[in-house]
């Protein structure tokens, strides 16, 4: 695990503890407790460009396959990097397509949506046009 990594496990085990042993007891007025998901909106900005967030597409020239268009070089990446065995076949499911962006986005950090979906997109000038249909889902 990237050291990033390991402080975002750590303060989120150290907060969902915290929520719990500190809770207010039944006479308490007690709040909604909502997950945090900071890259959701970007995940569905990104499926938005890429298919419509259809988990079925397949795209023949790029092989790339599911909402995000993940193609097998990514696969094989993430699986090498992981110790997972995932195949390309697998992308059409969105909880693993959505599984190996989380781990990619995750390097780079919560707060830098372009630089998260430039570096998803490819690399070059092409990617300043992605990040700009991008920003129309956010």
């Amino acid at each position: 695990m990237t050291s990033y990594l390991k402080k975002i496990v750590t303060v989120t085990f150290f907060s969902s503890f915290a929520s719990f042993a500190f809770a207010p007891g039944d006479d308490a007025i007690t709040t909604l407790k909502m997950p945090i998901d900071p890259f959701g909106k970007l995940i569905y900005a990104l499926g938005m460009v890429e298919t419509g967030n259809d988990t079925t597409a397949f795209n023949p020239i790029e092989e790339a396959v599911g909402f995000l268009q993940i193609r097998p070089i990514r696969v094989l990446d993430y699986n090498k990097r992981t110790g997972s065995n995932f195949t390309v076949f697998d992308m059409y499911s969105y909880k693993n397509s959505k599984r190996i962006f989380m781990y990619y986005a995750s390097l780079i950090g919560p707060y830098d949506f372009e630089r998260i979906a430039k570096n998803w997109n490819g690399s070059g000038k092409k990617t300043f046009a992605y990040w700009s249909q991008v920003r129309k889902y956010l």
